[in-house]
């Protein structure tokens, strides 16, 4: 398994639940070796295979060099999760530069369909693959559309969206599903790039269940999806929002 984003928050907690599953994770950061590095002990302690990888999944090079990457390292790729994104502080559209949207773009939805491409090129049996699973990690805001908060991150989701639906369709005769989680309000540090790192439980009173989500309950959903469990379901968005 490729997990991008993989050195913090959903993205860890997502690798170490999948090495406890047996499976050989590559953990995939661009700034953070040391935490990334520590996850990827982490998913060893489980007695897997696991590696740790730095890429700016942005970049095409980048995304052919890590895959070509894990091609040796660990062998064939049976599941991605496309979980690598940013968010930046609160700002109304008409206060929004060309440059904060080309990167939001960039970082949430071109680095999203570069992997994904990699993906099938090895998952495909339309191209001698074996099948495989794909997760991308949306969000809640997808839907919500984030006005006053950040519509340029919610629009770049509403992308994932339908890269997901359209590329679930794609594939689904080539023995790739291709689903993606939404998460809600989840306590992870990437509130902080919004200048509101307590952001979470400022709106908890907005959640139907009065809190905020864990990684490892997003973690889960992913797992579930990734899974023989999830065998007929593909092109599926699930919302882990506690109701919001």
């Amino acid at each position: 398994m490729i997990v991008t984003g993989g050195g913090r928050g959903i993205g860890a907690a997502t690798a170490v639940a999948a090495a406890a599953r047996g499976y050989d994770v590559c953990v995939v950061y661009r700034s953070r070796q040391d935490t990334a590095e520590a996850v990827r002990d982490e998913c060893r302690e489980h007695g897997g295979r696991a590696i740790a990888v730095r890429a700016d999944v942005s970049v095409e090079a980048e995304v052919v060099g890590l895959f070509s990457t894990v091609d040796s390292e660990l062998g064939r790729l049976r599941a991605l999760v496309n979980n690598a994104g940013i968010v930046d502080r609160h700002i109304r559209v008409e206060d929004l530069t060309a440059e904060r949207i080309e990167r939001m773009l960039r970082v949430n939805v071109v680095s999203a369909f570069l992997c994904a491409r990699e993906a099938v090129l090895r998952m495909s049996t339309r191209r001698g693959g074996e099948g495989g699973a794909i997760v991308n990690v949306s969000s809640r805001a997808a839907a919500l559309g984030a006005g006053g908060h950040y519509v340029d991150y919610a629009a770049s989701k509403a992308a994932v969206d339908a890269l997901t639906v359209g590329l679930a369709n794609e594939v689904a005769g080539e023995g790739i599903r291709v689903n993606s989680v939404r998460p809600g309000l989840v306590h992870t540090e990437i509130h902080e790039a919004t200048g509101m790192p307590d952001r979470v439980d400022q709106l908890a009173h907005t959640i139907p269940m009065g809190r905020g989500g864990q990684p490892e309950e997003v973690a889960a959903a992913i797992l579930w999806l990734l899974s023989p469990e999830a065998s007929f379901v593909t092109g599926t968005i699930l919302d882990v929002s506690g109701g919001r």
